[in-house]
């Protein structure tokens, strides 16, 4: 049998053929337009036939660097036709991790996606002139091509080279298509690790094709009928699994080019069905807990009683499969129309069905307020080495504060340091040319050491409890998990992110980036000078300010767990300084050095 991902386009455009099969829109004001499955069948071909005529060959890689566009699934998709491998990169990539990507990969074509990406490709071309055949533009922005750059074409070019291509081009095609086996590689995906280089995550057509099919033995509640929004990077590997998934199985994606204005795009195309990151909820439980602290005394005396109606109605019997009493029933109707639908209208998702959310910890109060408004966060968890998901909320009986339960079919354990180990059909073969990771990341008899920390429930159900190696104890021998600090701190509306120090120190202190919008709108109140960001988060009633903020989170911590001492910064940090991750983990050696100086003077 054919690889799913190589025949999947051609089997949809027979079964939904004029359906929409996903919607695009450049601009922010700009019109979203449909592409139907038949189209993007041709598309797919055209892609197929022009990578042939640019000299790619079976077991070759691609790379492709860009923002969220249509093009990066189509040329994946002719890629996957050739028996070719496609390398994702971050948009947001420095010229080094660039480099490393491209030449450890060895991409013979690079895909970017506009001015800001092109400067990339170009000066790596200009430094290794034999190793790439052609820099393709997605996007003409305004682009301006080096006089010197023989080699650049633009996205229009590429598709005239597909559609001119003779019948000797198809049928080479149509030759490297069945010979196509199950343990080719499609994806090389580079982790952005916390410490260290990147490495290669080969990622084969079996590992997708195992994942899609546990997905969809699992994932009842979604159809063809949902419409699910790209706004993850499609570098990341939750929303290129994710997007694979709905290609399989009907569901038209609109895809997000600037996250930056999700909360326009949301509005307009109103997705059912959206992967998310924590941070993306942290930030509209800030917003819904603002909202109701404006309000009336008799406000919100009305929608916290319709969130405790909420809360019994769907965490206490919808969660555990019991039928609803039918005057719970009706009261959750009742609120459900005059308050949960006006949030749902708020954030963009009148009508949602489910939103896988993983990355990082999503603290359980957040959770628990959306599953009682009725807005299905899928709690789950996963790596770039196991194609995605490890485990995620079944529909009944998931666990608030875990992350759900594995995938029938993998194999999971704990092992005696606490670490969660991963055998099964989604789990990579390794790591490309790394012949050294791949010793330390798989044990004797073939587990994947996660690098994460966790345990079971008597249920059968996993908690995450921190990265293996992100965890550090005190100088009183006391276990510290900063992650779990961060994600509540992450809760209040006057912090943006934070790193918890700690390691081998006295006690815990933090690094906090506050939200300097909600900050400043706190200080006019005060009358606090703010036009100096600098000496403004520096100034002691601001640090005191934010102090008491933190406290209010942490008050239920033991007094060890509790931050003593934090310092504010005036900027955040930086995913191009390597103080944060593509996926926005912090880095904690490069934090620690780079703020050691404002560290030091938090134990003096």
């Amino acid at each position: 049998m054919a690889n799913k991902l190589v025949e999947i386009i051609s089997t949809q455009a027979r079964r939904y053929g004029d359906r929409e099969a996903y919607r695009f829109c450049w601009r922010k004001d700009g019109e979203w337009q449909s592409t139907s499955w038949i189209e993007f069948e041709a598309q797919v071909k055209v892609a197929a036939k022009a990578l042939v005529r640019l000299g790619v060959i079976e077991k070759d890689t691609i790379a492709i660097c860009s923002p969220n566009t249509p093009q990066i699934l189509i040329t994946e998709m002719g890629a996957f036709r050739n028996r070719v491998a496609a390398i994702p990169i971050y948009s947001s990539s420095s010229q080094e991790q660039f480099d490393f990507i491209v030449g450890n990969g060895g991409a013979k074509v690079l895909f970017v996606g506009d001015t800001h990406q092109y400067p990339l490709a170009y000066s790596y071309w200009k430094r290794n002139p034999g190793s790439v055949s052609k820099i393709v533009v997605f996007k003409n922005d305004g682009l301006t091509v080096e006089p010197d750059d023989t080699v650049t074409i633009l996205w229009d070019d590429f598709v005239r080279l597909g559609m001119e291509a003779g019948e000797e081009v198809e049928r080479e095609v149509e030759r490297r298509i069945s010979e196509g086996l199950p343990e080719d590689l499609a994806t090389l995906i580079y982790t952005s690790g916390t410490t260290g280089e990147p490495k290669g995550v080969a990622i084969t057509h079996s590992n997708y094709d195992a994942a899609i099919d546990m997905h969809l033995k699992l994932l009842h509640q979604v159809s063809d009928k949902d419409l699910s929004m790209a706004f993850l990077p499609m570098s990341h590997i939750l929303e290129k699994a994710w997007s694979f998934f709905c290609l399989t199985r009907g569901i038209a994606i609109a895809v997000n080019y600037d996250p930056r204005i999700i909360q326009d795009t949301i509005h307009t195309v109103h997705p059912n069905i959206m992967c998310c990151v924590p941070r993306f909820w942290e930030k509209v439980y800030a917003g819904v807990k603002e909202k109701i602290a404006g309000m009336s005394r008799m406000q919100r005396v009305m929608v916290n009683h319709a969130i405790r109606v909420g809360h019994r109605r769907n965490i206490d019997y919808v969660r555990l499969g019991k039928r609803v009493p039918w005057l719970l029933e009706k009261e959750y109707r009742f609120w459900d129309s005059r308050i949960f639908s006006k949030l749902k209208h708020a954030i963009g998702i009148p009508n949602p069905n489910m939103f896988p959310t993983a990355g990082a910890p999503l603290s359980d109060r957040i959770v628990d307020f959306l599953r009682s408004v009725g807005i299905e966060v899928v709690i789950g968890y996963g790596l770039s080495e196991t194609t995605a998901t490890v485990s995620f909320y079944p529909p009944v009986d998931y666990e608030i504060g875990t992350v759900g339960i594995p995938l029938p079919g993998l194999d999971v354990k704990i092992d005696r340091n606490g670490e969660i180990l991963v055998k099964g059909p989604t789990v990579t073969p390794g790591y490309y040319r790394n012949p050294d990771a791949n010793a330390a990341a798989f044990t004797d008899d073939g587990y994947f050491r996660t690098g994460d920390a966790g345990y079971f429930t008597k249920n059968g159900a996993l908690v995450l409890t921190e990265r293996v190696k992100d965890l550090f104890k005190t100088s009183n021998g006391k276990y510290i998990a900063p992650q779990m600090l961060e994600s509540r701190l992450a809760e209040n509306k006057y912090i943006d992110e934070a790193a918890v120090i700690g390691d081998r120190r006295k006690f815990v202190t933090a690094l906090i980036v506050p939200n300097l919008s909600q900050l400043r709108r706190w200080a006019d109140g005060k009358g606090i000078d703010y036009t100096d960001t600098e000496k403004f988060v520096s100034r002691p009633e601001v640090v005191e300010f934010v102090m008491s903020q933190i406290n209010e989170v942490q008050r239920d911590l033991a007094s060890y767990e509790q931050i003593k001492r934090i310092t504010l910064l005036p900027h955040h940090f930086s995913i191009m300084n390597g103080e944060v991750t593509n996926t926005m983990k912090v880095r904690r050696p490069v934090v620690a050095k780079r703020y050691a100086a404002e560290i030091e003077a938090m134990y003096e």
